[in-house]
């Protein structure tokens, strides 16, 4: 019985990491692997760099993105640079 009250407060100490810190991350994670599953062709976005354009074309890894500048250049992104689809 003293050894479970002695280790009780790591448990509990343990558990509210889990639930402040650990599952919120795993959460967010998976909504950003969803974004990124959900990517279609015509889709206006932002990278992580702060880049908007519209998806041209992707692949597993990369997207090709066009941007609004005078020459309408299409850069190439790695599909995880993307940060948000606007809708």
């Amino acid at each position: 019985m003293e050894f479970f009250m002695a280790i009780l407060p790591f448990l509990v100490l343990i558990l509210v990491m889990y639930f402040l810190m650990i599952r919120p991350a795993q959460k967010k994670q998976k909504e950003v692997q969803n974004m990124q599953s959900s990517l279609q062709k015509g889709d206006e976005i932002i990278t992580i760099g702060g880049i908007h354009g519209t998806v041209e074309s992707f692949d597993q890894k990369h997207m090709y993105i066009r941007t609004d500048d005078v020459n309408g250049a299409v850069l190439k992104f790695e599909r995880v640079a993307l940060k948000e689809i606007v809708k």
